[in-house]
């Protein structure tokens, strides 16, 4: 996470940040923020689960087809299951009219400088956001391969993305964020055949190598390739989200963000 660019405090829990608190270090008001947001992520997720939703952090670096993915998803699924996209970007509404433009609703967090979505910036937005009648809700993170990785959301999946056009590296190069991964997606697949230098083997190895075992799924959303994994994959979370919630089961995230950063941090 990082503490030297401040994006640790946000438009949504700026108000923890500084309220004054005696004798408080810089790392126990980074505790406490981080405590704050797992509380709040607590509270979306229980506010998902009421509504008998799953919810899909999305992320990746700038660039490797979120949005895309989301819209080649909406076009293949949109007339299944009820669909909503909460995105999350610096500045500009440019994603979130492009998933409008597709008839699904779409609700636009500006951050600011905050290179990620908290719990506390989402929870403000369902405020503005209808979830009724929704089954799947996508959170489009911003694009960015580690601060992301820290916060809670209150999501029970994550999705990363790998372009083929970012390198077979990345998964060694940021391990908190593809250990963080209940599923990562292989984007622009239509593009290896240009692409000499990416060998998926490779990057499946570097997956691997983080002792993940969860699903690489190949794909070219911009071509409509190869989707078929991926909303297998998707519709079965949904199912099984919802099996859970019927027999009382609650329907906790996969993977622990908190715990995934901290053992890393803990490595290094």
């Amino acid at each position: 996470m990082c503490n030297t660019c401040g994006c640790n405090i946000t438009s949504g829990n700026r108000e923890f940040a500084y309220k004054p608190v005696n004798g408080m270090t810089a790392v126990s008001v980074l505790e406490n923020l981080l405590a704050r947001n797992d509380d709040q992520a607590r509270h979306n997720r229980h506010h998902f689960d009421k509504h008998d939703l799953i919810a899909i952090n999305v992320m990746s670096s700038p660039g490797a087809g979120k949005t895309a993915l989301l819209e080649a998803t909406i076009d293949a699924l949109g007339n299944r299951y009820r669909i909503g996209v909460i995105e999350g970007d610096l500045e500009t509404e440019n994603d979130a009219i492009r998933i409008r433009a597709k008839g699904v609703p779409a609700y636009q967090i500006i951050t600011g400088a905050a290179c990620h979505l908290d719990a506390h910036m989402l929870h403000n937005a369902l405020h503005e956001f209808p979830l009724e009648g929704l089954d799947i809700l996508f959170i489009e993170n911003v694009g960015n391969l580690v601060c992301p990785a820290s916060f809670d959301l209150g999501q029970h999946r994550n999705v990363i993305l790998l372009s083929v056009t970012e390198g077979d590296d990345k998964p060694a190069k940021y391990p908190v964020m593809f250990r963080a991964a209940d599923a990562v997606i292989l984007t622009k697949s239509d593009l290896l055949p240009m692409l000499d230098d990416f060998n998926p083997a490779r990057a499946e190895l570097n997956l691997r190598s983080l002792g993940s075992r969860v699903p690489l799924i190949t794909l070219s959303a911009r071509k409509s390739l190869d989707l078929g994994d991926w909303l297998d994959w998707l519709i079965g979370e949904l199912v099984q989200k919802r099996g859970k919630l019927a027999s009382d089961i609650p329907a906790q995230p996969v993977t622990d963000l908190r715990s995934i950063s901290s053992n890393t941090r803990m490595r290094e």
